[in-house]
């Protein structure tokens, strides 16, 4: 069994909260991960441009960071002891980002959530992309996406 910790930075608790927390588990059960312990923090752009800019040394807003906690080089989190919870990591979402990029984009704030949970637990699992453009990773996000949407899996 998996657990997924949601905390907020600077937010009012939103209505849909034990329904992200819902699609996040429905996420990790979809890419066959079992006994990962994963923390969301959703929070604003001020607060992810710090991160990114402590972490990643760029003094911007971004909608997603992931921060995983492998054990030893090489490894996944997850495919370790069944026996115990692994902790697999955080994922920190902008919802002002969010906003921004579901507005660009012309989709719902739900879609972009999903989405950006979505990535977020395949940075975990160890996946990347390049800066910009098209990759594996983008195609499985995607794919993950409309697979979760096929099955009636919602926000």
């Amino acid at each position: 069994m998996n657990e997924i910790d949601i905390r907020l930075e600077g937010l009012p608790a939103p209505p849909w909260l034990d329904a992200c927390r819902d699609f996040a588990g429905a996420v990790l059960g979809e890419l066959g991960i079992e006994d990962w312990e994963v923390s969301i923090l959703l929070c604003t752009d001020e607060f992810i441009r710090e991160l990114n800019r402590r972490y990643r040394g760029r003094a911007e807003p971004t909608d997603v960071l992931s921060f995983p906690q492998q054990p030893e080089a090489g490894s996944r989190p997850g495919l370790s002891s069944p026996a115990r919870l692994q902790v697999a990591g955080d994922i920190v979402i902008s919802l002002d980002s969010l906003a921004r990029n579901a507005e660009r984009e012309g989709e719902s704030r739900q879609t972009e959530l999903k989405r950006l949970l979505i990535h977020g637990m395949l940075h975990l699992q160890g996946l990347d992309h390049p800066e910009e453009g098209d990759s594996d990773m983008m195609r499985a996000q995607e794919r993950l996406l409309e697979r979760l949407r096929e099955k009636g899996i919602e926000l």
